[in-house]
C-alpha cells in the first residue's frame, strides 16, 4: 500500500464528501479510490467513513485522524517545495481569518499594505466574533485575541489588549463615577453579546472579583453596543481597541482601570507544520513588523 497516496484519498473522500467527487478530482477511477480507503482501513484497523447507499461520513476515528492526515500532506508538500520557496516572491492563496472589529479597524488595512507589496498573493479574508478552527475551515492563518488553547497550532504574539469598562461623561454625570467593581452592581449596563457571561470580572490584590451588573439593552454585535453606551445608555465592557476612538472623541470615558484583568495576548496562530509557503512566512513576518510593540 503506498501510505502518502492512500491518505491522500482519504482526505479528498472527507473534503468532497463523496468517493465519486474524490476520484474525480484525484483523475482517479471510483474502484481505485476504494481499494486505497480498504486498503488504509485496514492498516490502521479502524473504519474511517460510515457509508450507506445515500451517505458517507466521518466515523470518530476518522474525525480524529483527519488533521493529522492533513499536516502529514501539508508538511510533505511543503517540503518538496522548500528550496524553490526560499528563492521565490510570495505567491498565491492566502486564506485569513480574525475578529470582525479588529479585522475591520486593524487587520485589513495591514492585509491591503501587505498585498501593494506581494503583487502575486490573492487573499480572502473571513471576519468572524467565534473561535474558528483553521484546520476543519481550511484557513492558513488567524489573528485571535485570547491565548492559543489548540496544541495542533503555532502562535507568535503581536502585543496586546485590555479588557475595559466605559461609559458617556453624561451617563457618568448623572450616575457618578464607580471607585470599586462592586460600584457596578446593579447598575445599567449595555453589552455587546446576548450570550456573554453576566459576571464581569475584575482583579485585585491578585484575587479575581466578579459583578453583575444589570442587563438594560443587549446586543448581538459589538459595534451598535459601543454606540449605545457612548448615547449615554449605561456602562460596558469592552476591548479597548473598541473604544479608544471614542474616547479620543470625548464620547466615551474609562473607568476602574485599576481593577482591570491582565491584558489579553493578540496573536498570529497557525497550523504546526516545520515548513510554510513563502506567502505564509511573508505574511507572519509582515504582521510581527505592523503590529510590533502593540499595546492597547
Amino acid at each position: 500500500m503506498d501510505r502518502f497516496k492512500a491518505m491522500q484519498t482519504f482526505v479528498q473522500i472527507a473534503e468532497q464528501g463523496s468517493l465519486t467527487r474524490a476520484a474525480e478530482s484525484m483523475g482517479s477511477s471510483l474502484p481505485a479510490v476504494v481499494r486505497s480507503l480498504a486498503a488504509l482501513e485496514a492498516h490502521l484497523g479502524v473504519r474511517l467513513f460510515h457509508r450507506t447507499t445515500r451517505r458517507l461520513s466521518l466515523t470518530e476515528e476518522g474525525r480524529h485522524y483527519l488533521p493529522s492526515a492533513r499536516e502529514v500532506l501539508l508538511a510533505a508538500d511543503a517540503a518538496d517545495r522548500a528550496l524553490k520557496a526560499e528563492a521565490q516572491e510570495p505567491a498565491g492563496q492566502l486564506t485569513i481569518t480574525a475578529p470582525v472589529l479588529f479585522g475591520h479597524m486593524y487587520v485589513a488595512p495591514a492585509i491591503t499594505r501587505f498585498m501593494k507589496r506581494y503583487d502575486k498573493v490573492r487573499c480572502s479574508v473571513l471576519l468572524y466574533d467565534r473561535t474558528v478552527n483553521l484546520l476543519e475551515e481550511n484557513i492558513d492563518i488567524g489573528i485571535r485575541i485570547s491565548p492559543l488553547q489548540d496544541s495542533s497550532l503555532v502562535a507568535q504574539t503581536l502585543g496586546t489588549i485590555r479588557r475595559v469598562v466605559a461609559a458617556s461623561p453624561d451617563f457618568l454625570a448623572r450616575h457618578g463615577t464607580p471607585r470599586h467593581p462592586r460600584d457596578l452592581a446593579g447598575a445599567p449596563c449595555v453589552r455587546g453579546r446576548i450570550d456573554a457571561p453576566p459576571q464581569w470580572q475584575f482583579h485585585e490584590g491578585g484575587k479575581t472579583v466578579s459583578v453583575t451588573p444589570s442587563n438594560r439593552l443587549e446586543f448581538n454585535h459589538l459595534a451598535p453596543a459601543v454606540e449605545a453606551c457612548a448615547a449615554g445608555m449605561g456602562f460596558g465592557t469592552f476591548f479597548s481597541y473598541q473604544v479608544l476612538p471614542y474616547v479620543a472623541q470625548g464620547r466615551l470615558e474609562l473607568v476602574l482601570e485599576a481593577f482591570e484583568p491582565p491584558p489579553r495576548p493578540v496573536s498570529v496562530i497557525y497550523p504546526n507544520a516545520r515548513l510554510l509557503p513563502a506567502r505564509t512566512r511573508a505574511f507572519i513576518d509582515w504582521m510581527k513588523t505592523e503590529f510590533s510593540g502593540l499595546r492597547m
